[in-house]
This record gives structure tokens, C-alpha cells and sequence, in this order.
């Protein structure tokens, strides 16, 4: 088929149909199949706090997917699927969401136009991307710093360890 693809998934508000965050991942990787987006492997869901003005917990997991979609033809497919969710607008960086749907890596390498940038310029750094990614993707290489999922996990995990919270 296509390329392959590292999808972190979140949410922290109930969706009125699907009920908890939980339900709402669930949901959301039977939404990527319905949109032809084929979910290959699915990891953990964990519970993580929220960054910024958000008080809710969320519930945060990642997919392996495979599709013919190009990175940015994709983003608008994981956008459509978000508004299919009833997430309205971007709105607040970091505000309650129902669902929130991120390119993370590319089997293909790395990937960049207006209004993307992948690998996600972010995830080396968040533990609720890089552990539920763990157990499906751990030999997955970001293609600027080289370092897989394991590896920078285990960084992550060590820095964590040594930096008082």
C-alpha cells in the first residue's frame, strides 16, 4: 500500500456519543479506517496531566497507520475526522478538546509545509506521545536526531529522574 505513519491520539473531554476520552480513541481509530486510513498497530491508552489551561486529565494513545495520503493530505483527513468529533477550531493552544490527532513521525522521513512540520516538533519531549508509541513503534527513527522511540524515551524517562518536579 502506502506509507506507514506514527498518529498520536488525545482527548479529555466526553463526546456525546462515545462517552469517556477512553471511548473516544477507540472511536477515533475506527474513524481513520472509515476515512480509508488503514490502523496497523494500535498501543496503550495512558492517562497523562494536562499541558496549559486545561484542567481535565487526558487519555492519549498512537497508531501505526498506512495510507496512499501524502503528509499534508493526510492532516486534512485528521482534521475532517476531528470536526466529525465536534472539535469546532484549533482555538486555545492546549485547551479541553474531544479529540486532537497528530502527525508524529513518517516512515518516509521527514516532511515539511505551511501548517506542517513533521516529524511533530514537539514529541521527543512528551511522555504521553513517546510511551503508548513505545510498544509499536520502538524502533521507529526521527529522522533529524536519529534516535528511536526506545532511545528517546529512555532520555526522557532519565531526564525526568533527575529533574525534581
Amino acid at each position: 500500500m502506502g506509507e506507514r505513519y506514527l498518529i498520536a491520539l488525545g482527548s479529555n473531554q466526553r463526546h456525546v456519543r462515545h462517552g469517556a476520552p477512553e471511548r473516544v480513541l477507540t472511536a477515533a481509530l475506527a474513524g481513520l479506517e472509515q476515512a480509508g486510513i488503514r490502523v496497523v498497530r494500535t498501543g496503550p491508552i495512558v492517562r497523562s496531566a494536562p499541558i496549559g489551561p486545561s484542567h481535565r486529565r487526558y487519555a492519549n494513545s498512537a497508531a501505526v497507520v498506512e495510507t496512499d495520503l501524502r503528509p499534508d493530505a493526510l492532516l486534512t483527513a485528521l482534521k475532517q475526522i476531528e470536526r466529525a468529533f465536534g472539535r469546532t477550531q484549533r482555538g486555545q493552544r492546549w485547551s479541553s478538546r474531544v479529540l486532537d490527532l497528530d502527525i508524529v513521525l513518517r516512515r518516509g522521513g521527514a516532511w515539511s509545509s505551511p501548517g506542517l512540520t513533521v516529524p511533530h516538533i514537539a514529541y521527543r519531549t512528551r511522555d504521553f506521545v513517546l510511551a503508548p508509541a513505545l510498544p509499536i513503534a520502538a524502533d521507529w527513527r526521527d529522522p533529524l536526531g536519529g534516535g528511536t522511540i526506545r532511545q528517546l524515551h529512555r532520555r526522557l524517562k532519565r531526564a525526568k529522574a533527575i529533574t525534581p518536579a
